[in-house]
């Protein structure tokens, strides 16, 4: 049956350390298929056994040793699998897949964008000029042919683009994440290449919607001090098959966990 698909998507910082509350995940919403970023281990290194174990038998790895990485996990066969790399860095920053459904094939994109340092300022800090010009490689990238067919796009993409999308929008406008360089510029790859903002489709603007909680907070929860930065995008022929998306918020309270919290995506003919 490929007329229902169950999609998570995680930024995980570092699948090796954090495979038991990877399989907590699995074992309590049972997905389909799982997008990890962030999974900082080289692909020889990666848990693949631990996830055959979990009924993900289908595999698409794109991981380096000790940064960035990223996987498309799946208990449906995987085909044209791409690697895509950006700003001739040779990091391992995006894979994508096509997967059955609906009697046809769904891309599905699996990124994670660089975080872009501290200062908002690519004169003095060359990571934001990486970040931005990462962004720009997207633009010019998913459109057209990429948008035309029925495709997601998640991944922790390191933007918070609106104003509820993080905790205070006046006090981080000139914090990397959430300045207007960056948010004008995401804006514009979406829009540009026709895709549909989904988890943005069942919360609406004026309501708070995070992914991400600092390791800083002392008590995470109550302070809430959240952002966006985690996304799932898809593409006009897959939008009348989105029902619906949800953040995992408890998961950021597991044992050992990633500061990001996972996000479902569902889908039906």
């Amino acid at each position: 049956m490929t007329d229902r698909l169950k999609l998570v998507t995680w930024n995980i910082n570092s699948v090796r350390l954090r495979m038991p509350i990877v399989e907590q995940l699995i074992e309590e919403t049972a997905p389909d298929v799982i997008c990890l970023q962030e999974t900082k281990c080289p692909d020889a290194n990666f848990p693949e056994n631990a996830f055959r174990k979990a009924g993900y038998e289908h595999m698409a790895i794109n991981g380096q040793k000790g940064y960035h990485g990223v996987a498309t996990l799946s208990r449906l066969p995987l085909s044209n699998v791409e690697k895509r790399g950006f700003c001739d860095m040779g990091d391992s920053r995006h894979i994508a897949v096509d997967i059955p459904f609906n009697g046809a094939s769904l891309r599905v994109h699996n990124f994670y964008v660089p975080a872009g340092g501290d200062e908002p300022d690519r004169t003095i800090n060359p990571k934001f000029g990486h970040k931005l010009d990462f962004m720009a490689e997207m633009q010019g990238w998913l459109k057209d042919e990429e948008t035309s067919r029925p495709a997601v796009l998640v991944g922790d993409l390191n933007v918070a683009p609106f104003e509820h999308d993080v905790w205070s929008h006046k006090k981080l406008l000139k914090v990397v994440s959430h300045t207007p360089v960056e948010t004008e510029l995401l804006e514009e790859i979406r829009k540009s290449g026709g895709w549909l903002d989904a988890m943005r489709q069942f919360t609406p603007l004026d309501e708070k919607l995070y992914t991400w909680w600092s390791y800083r907070a002392k008590d995470w929860s109550q302070a809430d001090k959240g952002r966006r930065l985690d996304h799932v995008w898809v593409s006009a022929p897959l939008a009348p098959h989105i029902k619906g998306t949800t953040v995992l918020r408890d998961a950021r309270g597991w044992e050992k966990p990633s500061d990001h919290a996972p996000v479902i995506a569902e889908f039906s003919v």
